[in-house]
């Protein structure tokens, strides 16, 4: 049996026509190949199944999956071959052609002090309105901080070793908003993330995406979240109750302009 790629990335589409190309492009113009693509398909009526049919490389694609997207990413798991697995979206995209090959160069680095991290977390930039904010600082990442909501961990920069998800499980499907925190809060328990301070992915965001379109019960989902994994790190709890009450403050404050 030929051995697997390094690594599996997957990408959820749905009516993803106007965005995909840039996705594409970025995983071809990696200079480590060393991979496959996976594409879970929610059923788009565009031109996005097209798209698919004409990209080349080593792809698997799979169609008319539904039952929204935690659903989605833990099928594009359950078909990975590679080492580890990795989540862009169809609005994303990588930063350089060097991103897979530095998370390969820090896997490498990592395991030359033991085993192969059980997760690498790299850095972002979002794309708002055109125009490429500067990307916040790494801080380091410790259980505790990120349970106090002080770390944060860029889901299009993650890439998970494909064994630990029988250890953690996979992405909540009842979840709409705050699975990827309930996930990264289940392998902080397992190990630390292999950190990478460079900036790996680009996110896109804008009034489609479903982190922007619905703020304030996205943060309740990741209250919610948070408080269900309270008991291990309780102090850290406290410190994010506060933080939530003043960010929900802010945007309940917003909402109200808004709607003045």
């Amino acid at each position: 049996m030929p051995n697997p790629p390094t690594f599996s990335i997957v990408t959820c589409t749905w009516n993803s026509a106007a965005t995909l190309a840039d996705t594409l492009a970025s995983v071809q113009a990696q200079t480590c190949r060393d991979l496959e693509h996976i594409f879970v398909d929610g059923g788009s009526n565009d031109a996005t199944l097209d798209t698919l049919a004409a990209y080349p490389g080593n792809k698997r694609v799979l169609r008319d999956v539904r039952g929204g997207i935690g659903h989605a990413m833990n099928r594009g798991i359950a078909a990975a071959g590679g080492r580890y697995v990795a989540h862009l979206h169809s609005d994303d995209y990588y930063a350089g052609p060097a991103a897979l090959a530095t998370v390969r160069r820090r896997i490498e680095q990592a395991g030359k002090g033991g085993g192969p991290p059980a997760w690498v977390v790299g850095n972002i930039q979002v794309l708002r309105e055109g125009r490429l904010l500067p990307p916040n600082p790494m801080p380091p990442f410790s259980y505790r901080s990120f349970a106090a909501g002080r770390a944060w961990v860029p889901h299009p920069a993650v890439f998970v070793r494909r064994d630990a998800f029988a250890l953690v499980g996979g992405f909540d499907e009842g979840l709409r908003y705050a699975m990827d925190i309930d996930l990264w809060l289940r392998l902080g328990m397992v190990s630390p993330p292999a950190l990478v301070d460079a900036v790996l992915a680009v996110f896109r965001d804008h009034a489609g995406s479903v982190s922007s379109r619905n703020r304030i019960a996205a943060r309740r989902e990741e209250f919610a979240v948070r408080r269900r994994h309270a008991g291990k790190a309780p102090l850290s709890f406290g410190i994010y109750c506060l933080r939530y009450l003043k960010r929900m403050r802010a945007l309940h404050a917003q909402d109200g302009q808004a709607q003045a």
